[in-house]
């Protein structure tokens, strides 16, 4: 028996191929399919289960392109309504992998229609549960995200108290030895409280996981609810997706237009700029949001927080093969259908941001307005200027008219990454106010 995970960083998400006796099965496998079929491939092993817990919000999954590829079976919670052919699992119901048993479990709580995944070896001990988005190492998955999404929508107060009844007479029950997978680490938004421990057992989670020490249902109610963290805008949009099923990820990407020249760019769509910050400060295209995409960036998040889903867009980068790697990028959140072109840039200058005198600012802050742009659990624990306006970015483009345009901007965050999307997005916004991103420099004034 082999477990092996695979992990995407930006996302912070993991999936997990399960191999016994030359036979596989996946769990939550990401958008990119081709990983799994070289790992299948390189251990002569053949997929004949593909195990979704449920219709993720944050990614798109490569379940059905999986399917059609190896003709493996697709399992799920039948209360997910879905409209591609699949294998219902109810609680308790179990599939063979080899000499393997993997038990459904029904856990509800992130979502109403979903399941966790216990795999019993060949001697029928419970050896590790695949938890999906409902248990994580130090946390629970937020109960917020199904109130406007999917086949049942219910409360985010009807999804807490779900939650604590899969805590309670669920995974309480599972031997404490049994390992522990979730579908996220530390980063996601899928929680708040997640650990940088990318697996666990179910006995350290009862003596670490905040979730399996509240005995009261209404105070883990009210606990569970608290501070949880802004939604993406397309969160929504992956869910309908991955009820739907994404197609062939080379197929799609194939078909996207690369743009020769900037008078072919439709100037109402947005442009998305995906250079580090210094490149993109230095010269771009008037009108850009700079969303850098380094490797260890979160470009998926921020993309699908800045640029609604139904809002067509251009890719402009440094050359073609940083293109080519962020339109995969792209396709991770199923945004790749309203990709227009792509562009790189030829030594374009059509505006070349100004740099902040950092002595003037320090020694005259009441000349510029501040703009904090923290999530709000961040700036609740306190601004770095008493002056600031504190606008969270996922919030700034329908804010714009908040922030007094009489003196030059200064936007900061709490390390530079998402300033510089904020200050171009105020550039793109509000033209005739000058703008600085005061980027890592925040840090002289923490």
């Amino acid at each position: 028996m082999e477990i092996k995970r695979f992990y995407d960083k930006p996302l912070a998400q993991a999936s997990y191929l399960i191999i016994d006796n030359n036979e596989a099965a996946v769990v939550d496998p990401a958008r990119d399919p081709q990983p799994y079929l070289d790992y299948l491939r390189k251990k002569d092993a053949k997929l004949t289960a593909i195990f979704e817990t449920h219709p993720h919000a944050d990614f798109v999954s490569s379940h059905l392109e999986l399917k059609e590829k190896t003709g493996a079976r697709i399992y799920i919670n039948p209360d997910v309504g879905v409209d591609y052919k699949f294998e219902p699992l109810r609680h308790n119901e179990e599939v063979l992998i080899g000499d393997l048993v993997i038990r459904a479990l029904f856990t509800p709580g992130h979502s109403p229609d979903h399941n966790s995944y216990l795999l019993i070896d060949n001697k029928g001990k419970e050896h590790a549960v695949f938890t999906g988005d409902s248990l994580f190492i130090g946390d629970v998955g937020r109960p917020d995200l199904r109130e406007g999404a999917g086949n049942i929508q219910l409360s985010r107060k009807e999804l807490a108290g779900l939650m604590y009844d899969t805590i309670n007479n669920v995974f309480k029950n599972l031997n404490d030895d049994v390992i522990v997978y979730p579908a996220h680490g530390a980063g996601s938004l899928c929680g708040k409280n997640m650990s940088d421990e990318l697996d666990s057992t179910i006995g350290k989670q009862k003596q670490t996981n905040w979730a399996f020490k509240v005995e009261d249902k209404d105070k883990f109610i009210e606990a569970f609810l608290e501070g949880q963290p802004f939604i993406p805008m397309y969160f929504p949009f992956d869910v309908d997706m991955n009820r739907s099923g994404a197609g062939s990820i080379e197929e799609t990407l194939s078909k996207i237009p690369v743009v020769k020249n900037t008078s072919e760019i439709n100037k109402d769509a947005v442009l998305v700029d995906v250079r580090d910050e210094d490149s993109f400060k230095e010269g771009h295209l008037k009108g850009a949001i700079n969303i850098q995409a380094g490797e260890e960036d979160k470009f998926e998040t921020w993309l699908g927080s800045i640029v609604n889903p139904k809002s067509p867009f251009y890719l402009i980068g440094a050359n073609s093969d940083q293109i080519e790697k962020t339109k995969k990028r792209v396709s991770k959140i199923g945004y790749e259908g309203r990709l227009l072109g792509t562009y790189s840039v030829n030594g374009e200058k059509d505006v070349s941001d100004k740099q902040l005198d950092l002595d003037d600012f320090k020694n005259n802050t009441d000349n510029y307005t501040i703009v904090d742009i923290r999530n709000n659990s961040e700036t609740e624990e306190g601004l770095f200027f008493n002056n600031a306006i504190a606008i969270p970015l996922p919030e700034l483009k329908d804010r714009v008219n908040e922030i007094p345009t009489d003196k030059p901007i200064v936007v900061h965050c709490a390390g530079g990454y998402r300033s510089a999307i904020g200050s171009s997005l105020l550039q793109k916004e509000i033209p005739e106010t000058t703008v600085y991103d005061l980027s890592d420099d925040v840090e002289k004034f923490k």
